[in-house]
């Protein structure tokens, strides 16, 4: 990480750092980190990181990246608990945000037939992942991120089409 990588993650108004990370001795750190004779637990002391469990890796870019945010469940303060759900992109014109729809089938019991339905769910996705709409999204839920937002992207497939329900 340079001071040129650095500057470029400041793009708000407020200073953009990781909470967990003291950045008094970080520019020790880095410079043992360009000479590659850093060992693990000081690395960890230049960029906080973290395994979400629910066997979901993290990502590399989440490991090695530069950029700061603070709601991405791999570097941030968010923990993910509740409902993991699978859905596809529907819009991705938002910043750092998608809208998922999800598809099911419900039953009507007058006609003995299903029809299909859907739901659409705002989600909260990291730098570290990158999506298209109709790119299939595995979400977490996690604490409100804002108005709307209480899902996180856990995991991108990435999809040829955009049809809706083809699962039927």
């Amino acid at each position: 990480m340079s001071s040129a990588a650095e500057l470029a993650v400041q793009n708000q108004r407020a200073f953009q750092k990781q909470q967990q990370i003291f950045l008094g001795n970080k520019n020790v750190l880095l410079k043992k980190l360009k000479e590659k004779s850093i060992t693990d637990k000081e690395r960890r002391k230049v960029r906080y990181w973290k395994n979400i469990g629910l066997g979901i890796q993290t990502p590399r870019t989440a490991i090695n990246g530069v950029y700061v945010d603070k709601k991405c469940p791999f570097t941030g303060s968010v923990s993910i608990r509740g409902r993991i759900l699978r859905g596809v992109v529907k819009a991705n014109k938002m910043t750092r945000t998608l809208i998922v729809r999800r598809d099911y089938l419900k039953y009507e019991k007058k006609y003995n037939r299903y029809e299909k339905r859907h739901k659409q769910i705002a989600a909260h996705i990291s730098p570290a992942l990158e999506a298209r709409e109709g790119d299939s999204v595995v979400i977490g839920e996690c604490r409100p991120l804002s108005k709307t937002v209480r899902f996180n992207v856990l995991k991108v497939d990435a999809k040829g089409g955009k049809k809706a329900f083809e699962l039927f």
